[in-house]
């Protein structure tokens, strides 16, 4: 099977979910049909190139929309609220896949340093992040839609601060695997180069909001509109400064 080919299929039903809006059966089967054919594409590029998808802006793109969309479907497996949520998230995943569509896909290279298991673990804790995040802020924007019912509304609440707790979590072991790999690789735990500055940013905006959350009590439309700020300043963490920063990560060679 051709990875470019399952690509296709996959970018092909993630549209296919995102024409359906809300969160009907069929978009989440297509949804789900998509993360598999995704999953495939991914499982083919790793055996070709002998690496995971974490050196190219392509696979970059890539791993992580495949990522967004696994963890927004496992949780709205579980939880009806995640699924009322699902127009609040899409629009992301819909960017993702045209950005994806439109970068080069040709090979990167793998340096010395990322032979570690380290970073695997570092991007399994930061895909983790970014997932839950997104799950987050879908939840928080929920309760602002008029047509949302009172109780889902509360509901929904609830769970995105509790979503964006295990997104603050996930992020914090992010940070310490990724200063324990840069202490191995380069000889030393922070450099405040461009992208861990951007990340360390993005854990105290997170603390501050999951503070602000508990000290202020409820306050739907200010917390949510945080929430959301969070997650923009992550989203140019993850996808704008390892790539337009002139000195993203000195020392990966």
């Amino acid at each position: 099977m051709d990875e470019a080919l399952l690509l296709r299929g996959a970018l092909a039903g993630y549209g296919a979910a995102f024409a359906g809006g809300r969160w009907p059966r069929a978009a989440q089967a297509m949804l789900a049909a998509a993360v598999g054919l995704h999953t495939g594409a991914l499982a083919l590029r790793w055996a070709a190139h002998g690496h995971g998808p974490f050196t190219t802006l392509h696979e970059v793109l890539s791993s992580n929309l495949w990522s967004l969309a696994l963890i927004f479907l496992a949780a709205a497996a579980r939880w009806p609220e995640v699924r009322a949520a699902w127009r609040a998230a899409w629009p992301v995943l819909a960017l993702l896949a045209a950005w994806l569509l439109a970068s080069d896909g040709g090979r990167g290279h793998f340096p010395a340093t990322y032979a570690t298991t380290l970073l695997y673990l570092h991007a399994v804790a930061g895909k983790l992040f970014l997932g839950l995040l997104l799950v987050a802020v879908a939840l928080a924007l929920l309760p602002l839609a008029r047509s949302t019912p009172a109780a889902m509304a509360q509901r929904a609440g609830a769970l995105a601060w509790a979503f964006a707790g295990a997104a603050f979590v996930a992020e914090s072991l992010m940070l310490v695997i990724g200063a324990a790999w840069a202490q191995d690789a380069w000889g030393r735990y922070w450099a405040w180069d461009p992208l861990e500055t951007w990340a360390f940013a993005t854990w105290l905006a997170l603390a501050a909001a999951l503070h602000a959350r508990h000290a202020q009590g409820p306050a739907a439309k200010r917390h949510a509109l945080w929430l959301a700020g969070v997650f923009v300043i992550a989203f140019l963490t993850f996808f704008g400064v390892p790539f337009l920063s002139a000195a993203p990560h000195q020392g990966a060679l």
